[in-house]
């Protein structure tokens, strides 16, 4: 009987018997030459490794054929070494290994990694020296065709990228090419760990950071929230890569075994030897550990560790074990592991420390959820259509999280969908309790305040500023610095962009669920209500106990007057927040707890008596009818304690208040008060204020009281001449302030300043002097203002990190710029910049310099950028330089260089190896460059056409029949395009890409593709003009995403009857002019969405093969022969022609647009309920998309910046010169038509610089 698979992970390493196992590296090498040399030496670091590799004088068996056994050892090799040296073709054997080797290589998928000993490339592609004698002998011998294959053979390898002997030293090679093989084999393995879901991508990061090919011992950190996968993660990697190591060990549950078993298990995994009987304590463990594993190369997994006292005596320094030792730790609390900081901004447990490399695990995303959720609800990949929308609904409440995901998919394992919804409806209310349990330790370790915060966040604080709260818990005596600390380090907070508290939802409904076990009956009860209906049930009937700290009584249909009745039950509230209303009242002695106050649509008018909040630490009002004069400033702001200040829209506030009587204030701001004129002079005795922001989030017309107001902002006429007299502040944001027109020389006096932006000033047009006097100053934007130029001053900024000049008319940059010194960003994009100066050299740390859209900016870079030691990032697109300089290769920290639309450019320098990234489009590119040394490569991105946004059209460049033989040589490329206009690919093979993810190219001819790799999920083919041979495309298991663009095919039939296409669930046809048919999808058994645009010739798009009927047919498809089952979006936009769509499975959305063929078709459609159908002509709405409300997936033609927004090669289709063809320009549209085009389009264009810079 055959055992069944299982699906848990052994941990018990492999055997390293070469019984039954398959070579992983073979050695071809010329044994007189390097036998006892580089050979020797790379055969025995490859065996410590843990690397089985084939070398002829060790293998070979007594009495077997040498030539036998040596084509089983190439045939199951993984890569071939050929190890060149003077005398090598002089060798019959060598030259039949290499043969064979390429042969394998073309055929399946093998990587031959050259080393050249004593000899070059060169010397194999000449028929000179010894090798041109060698081949010549040998066509004597062996005759001429023989000679040519070797010959051949011997040119191919020469072009593939190796290792020069002479480049690096022996030593130096071998730790490099053992580094490379250990990176290859690692994509190369069995799929051993197919029932593991979304795990690829992290355990390529975390075998990253274990840097295999390295001398030092290594500390992995594994770090999240309880479930999410740390452990899984952890013992995957273990499988994979512990054969590579002398001695391993899996220690499981270190949080709850004692230390001395944990010792002796240890010992006896890599030893072999049972120290359980031994008298022995926790300090003889160590002696032991230390004593036994210092000479040894081994991989210890430190499963779910808590604490530092086990992890001392387990593994403590790296000095207890061999070189290229790796210790993984999995832990949910990094707080004994990272570095404590002593400021409240720095917050994020670092990468890398000493001999510690952390890696944060992230929730699963929805994807992988869904699947993961099917695979223990269903045992599929994916739901069943009648399935989808229920198990979607799960994964999203799951959050991601693998442990609820697997908890909840076996629950329901086998029962009735109607036992799936009831299960649905609770987890709506109370999370699964096996996950609860989980996650609960985390909390258990927390003392009393620190879980306050935990509890205060998951009810009310998800999304709020942290300083602000910081504030609340300190007026609270909680300790907020040291249980912001804890709380991040044990992974149950994050804070995010813009400063903001995140908790993963699992986390929240946990939290929320310790509260609601408070008391299950009662809610007055409980510590919080965060459920307005409860809070207001509470409130009304004066149900409140001493119990509550936290009220939200936010989005209740009716306005509801507060009595003082019903918050004198509330002693304890130090947390309201409330949405409109009023107090109704006296309310002395009441709500003198409270810390926190939140009130939107606050009332006008107090209608309270005696109301004190002397404790309030933080005040929020926004949307609001308030004015200067407001009855509720004297009760909010009657002490010391408070702390913060938030008044956003209020609209009718022309003035603030009176800040004399809250002199602690530490953050001030007041944002959209659209009518405040002045602010009052109080504001300058505020002498510990650190946060001031005066700003505006938009610039759109407001009417008050029907008064239309235009684009009126505040009306602030400067920052106020006392600006200096805030010696605290450290940091000032004034934005979107027309009327800030310069600013007082007493700014210099803000000595702690930190941050400074005035963005969006228009009007301010020059900068004080006395602007270098902030020698703390870090961050200072200058974008969208009117200044000019800079004053030399600036120069004296020593601190400053981050400079933004973007959208200024600056033309020149003093030459003190480059007493920056410290300057890691300087961004220039659209100004009026016309060159870099000179001494740019001297900001010795500067690391990205962007540049986009500076037409003035032409000729050359100045040659001193290679002084830019640091430098990172550069990004020049749409400027109009002509060169770069050749010294640009001296940069040694050089990983992105992107060159958009920089149309005068011709051809690129020699670049550095260290690049990572690489986009190029230039109208003027006539050959491609030969890219060959760019070996780290990940992005490569180069067209020879770009897109004019000013005038909407086009430009071409002319690059016929490119070179691409250099492609091969990139291994470690992740995404590449190419794309091409007019060009002919020559017969090009990417298969040795073994890493390539994305792929987009233009391809006339598909044969021209010889072989892609498996690893691809996302590929894109654009004009197509040769019909498409589905076997192109059978290694392609890992497909997620395919798009045609431009194709000039008149049909379009599907072959996937192999199942290559297996994963496929994205497929685009867009822009095929000369297509009528689109067939045999049923064949695509995954697909999820199917998008087939502007194809104006397409009839029929059929689930069957073309066999089964002509274009023409009036076939009507029954509902229930639905062949589309997982189908769940069609969109189809403008296909004129369009008379036929295939039967949909029920659960499917159809979106049909811009195509009146399909009218009739549609009304008898049995569905009608999931298709938005509109029918109105094309020639109606010809050039705009935006007018039929496609949303932002339809304006993708009119972006003017896909850099900016990283778009990748997926979303950069319509940038092609196919706009003319699609009849999108500007020649086809009416005057009224082009002017609501560019209206709408500059709408979005501005919203989408705004959404950008927020992001930045």
């Amino acid at each position: 009987m055959e055992r069944p698979r299982e699906k848990s992970l052994s941990l018990i390493g492999e055997s390293s018997s070469t019984l039954g196992r398959d070579y992983e590296v073979f050695l071809s090498f010329r044994g007189p030459d390097t036998r006892l040399t580089i050979t020797d030496s790379l055969h025995a670091a490859m065996i410590q490794a843990g690397i089985h590799v084939f070398k002829d004088d060790e293998e070979l068996r007594v009495g077997e054929e040498i030539g036998g056994e040596l084509l089983r050892a190439i045939s199951n090799s993984k890569i071939y070494m050929p190890i060149f040296s003077k005398d090598y073709a002089s060798s019959k054997w060598c030259l039949r290994e290499l043969t064979s080797m390429v042969e394998h290589r073309k055929r399946d998928e093998k990587v031959i990694l050259p080393i050249f000993y004593e000899v070059d490339a060169s010397d194999l592609k000449l028929k000179t020296g010894s090798y041109g004698m060698a081949l010549q002998k040998h066509e004597r011998e062996s005759g001429e065709d023989v000679a040519k294959q070797w010959e051949e053979a011997l040119r191919e390898v020469a072009g593939i990228k190796g290792w020069n002997l002479k480049d690096h030293g022996q030593h130096k090679l071998i730790g490099l090419v053992l580094e490379d093989v250990l990176k290859k084999l690692r994509y190369t393995q069995r799929n051993w760990h197919d029932d593991l879901v979304g795990i690829d991508d992290q355990m390529e990061a975390v075998t990253e950071l274990l840097g295999l090919g390295t001398f030092d011992v290594r500390f992995i950190v594994i770090h999240g929230m309880g479930g999410i996968g740390k452990t899984t993660l952890a013992k995957a990697i273990f499988k994979s890569i512990s054969s590579q190591f002398q001695g391993s060990s899996f220690l499981s549950n270190i949080r709850v075994d004692n230390i001395v078993s944990l010792q002796t298990k240890l010992l006896f995994d890599i030893l072999h030897t049972n120290y359980a009987s031994f008298s022995m304590d926790a300090e003889h463990g160590m002696a032991m550990i230390i004593n036994s594993l210092y000479d040894k190369k081994v991989i210890i997994v430190l499963d779910d560790i808590d604490k530092r006292d086990k992890l001392m005596k387990l593994a403590g320094k790296s000095k207890w074990f061999g070189p290229r030792s790796r210790i993984i730790i999995t832990t949910r609390n990094t707080h004994f592991l990272a570095p404590e900081t002593d400021t409240l901004d720095d917050n994020i447990i670092p990468l890398a420390h000493r001999d510690f490399y952390f890696f944060e695990m992230k929730q699963m995303d929805f994807d992988h959820a869904l699947k993961l959720f099917s695979k223990h609800s269903l045992e599929s990949n994916s739901p069943r259509h009648d399935y989808i929308s229920i198990s979607s609904e799960i994964a999203k409440i799951c959050g991601g999280l693998p442990l609820a995901l697997e908890v909840i998919g076996s629950l329901l394992h086998s029962k009735s969908k109607m036992t799936w919804k009831d299960t649905l409806k609770k987890l709506k209310k109370v999370p699964n309790e096996d996950v609860q349990k989980k996650l609960l330790i985390s909390y258990e370790e927390l003392e009393y305040e620190q879980r306050q915060f935990f509890l205060d966040i998951a009810c009310h604080c998800i999304g709020e500023e942290r300083i602000p709260a910081y504030y609340m818990w300190k007026a609270c005596e909680f300790f907020p610095k040291t249980g912001f600390s804890v709380l991040i380090h044990l992974s149950l907070i994050k804070v995010i962009e813009d400063d903001r508290l995140w908790m993963h939802d699992q986390l929240r409904d946990l939290g929320r669920e310790i509260v609601r076990q408070e008391c299950f009956l009662v809610p007055g009860k409980r510590s919080r209500l965060w459920c307005s209906t409860d809070a207001l049930n509470v409130v009304q009937n004066n149900l409140g106990t001493n119990n509550i700290v936290a009220l939200k009584l936010k989005g209740l249909v009716d306005a509801h007057n507060f009595t003082s009745g019903e918050f004198s039950r509330l002693p304890s509230l130090r947390f309201l927040e409330l949405d409109g209303g009023n107090f109704v009242g006296d309310f002395k002695n009441l709500l003198s707890n409270l810390t926190w106050l939140s009130w939107h649509h606050c009332p006008s008018n107090l209608r309270t008596t005696g109301l004190c909040l002397k404790n309030l630490a933080v005040l929020k009002l926004s949307k609001s009818d308030i004015t200067e004069d407001w009855n509720g400033w004297g009760p909010c702001m009657v002490n010391d304690n408070l702390k913060v200040i938030y008044l956003t829209s209020c609209k009718r506030l022309m003035t603030t208040p009176d800040f004399s009587k809250c002199m602690n204030l530490k953050r001030l701001v007041l944002k959209d008060c659209i009518l405040l004129e002045g602010i009052n002079s109080s504001l300058s005795q505020l002498g510990r204020l650190k946060y001031l922001e005066i700003s505006t989030t938009n610039r759109q017309c407001g009417i008050i009281d029907q008064g239309f107001y235009g684009f009126d902002k505040f009306a602030v006429p400067l920052i106020p001449d006392s600006i200096g007299g805030f010696k605290s502040l450290s940091m000032l944001k004034v934005e979107y302030q027309d009327d800030v027109r310069e600013l007082s020389p007493s700014i210099g006096k803000l000595l702690g300043l930190k941050h400074l932006s005035l963005h969006g000033c228009t009007q301010l047009g020059n900068l004080p002097d006395s602007i270098g006097e902030l020698r703390s100053l870090l961050y200072l934007d200058l974008s969208s203002t009117s200044i000019t130029t800079l004053p030399n001053s600036i120069g004296k900024l020593a601190s400053l990190l981050k400079m933004d000049l973007s959208q200024s008319p600056i033309t020149k940059l003093p030459d003190s710029i480059g007493n920056l010194r410290r300057l890691k960003f300087m961004c220039l994009d659209r100004t009026w910049i016309s060159e870099l100066p000179e001494n740019i050299w001297t900001l010795e740390n500067l690391e990205e310099l962007i540049a986009r859209d500076c037409r003035s900016l032409v000729d050359e870079i100045p040659r001193e950028i290679m002084g830019l030691s640091q430098l990172t990032i550069l990004n020049l697109s749409r400027s109009n330089i002509s060169r770069l300089p050749m010294t640009i290769n001296q940069l040694p920290n050089f990983q992105e260089l992107v060159l958009f639309n920089c149309n005068r450019l011709k051809m690129l320098p020699d670049l550095p190896t260290s690049l990572i990234k690489l986009e190029f489009s230039s109208s003027s590119l006539q050959a491609l460059p030969d890219l060959s040394n760019l070996t780290n490569l990940l992005h490569l991105d180069i067209t020879d056409h770009a897109f004019d946004f000013t005038f909407l059209e086009a430009t071409q460049g002319r690059v016929q029949t490119p070179n691409l033989e250099w492609l091969g040589r990139l291994h470690e490329l992740q995404m590449l395009r190419l794309v091409l206009s007019d060009c002919n690919l020559p017969p090009t093979d990417l298969s040795s890409l073994s890493q390539l993810r994305s792929l987009e190219i233009t391809c006339p001819d598909p044969r021209s593709l010889t072989q892609l790799p498996s690893s691809l999920k996302d590929l894109i083919l654009e004009d197509v003009k040769t019909p498409i041979e589905w076997p192109l495309l059978s290694n392609l298991g890992n497909l997620i995403e395919l798009k045609l663009l431009g194709c000039q095919l008149t049909e379009i039939e599907f072959d996937n009857v192999h199942g290559q296409l297996e994963k496929l669930r994205h497929l685009q046809v867009r822009n095929c002019e000369q297509l009528v048919m689109l067939s045999n999808l049923s064949s695509l058994k995954e697909l999820r969405v199917l998008s087939v645009e502007y194809c104006r010739k397409l009839v029929e798009i059929k689930s069957q093969p073309s066999s089964t009927g002509d274009c023409s047919s009036t076939e009507r498809f029954i509902p229930h022969m639905q062949q589309l089952q997982k189908l769940q979006s069609l969109r189809v936009y403008y296909c004129v022609s369009l008379q036929m769509l295939p039967a949909l499975p029920n659960a499917c959305d159809a979106d049909v647009i811009g195509c009146p063929g399909l009218r009739y078709y549609c009304y008898q459609w049995p569905n009608l309920e999931n298709y938005n159908f509109d029918s109105r002509d094309l020639s109606q709405l010809r050039a705009s998309p935006e007018k039929e409300n496609l949303g932002p997936r339809d304006l993708s033609p009119l972006r003017p910046s896909p850099e900016k927004e990283n778009l990748g090669p997926r979303d950069l289709s319509p940038l092609r010169p196919s706009l003319e063809k699609e009849n999108l320009g500007p020649r086809d549209l009416s005057p009224l038509s082009l002017a609501h085009l560019l209206v709408s389009f500059w709408s979005w264009f501005i919203g989408k610089i705004k959404s950008i810079k927020r992001e930045e």
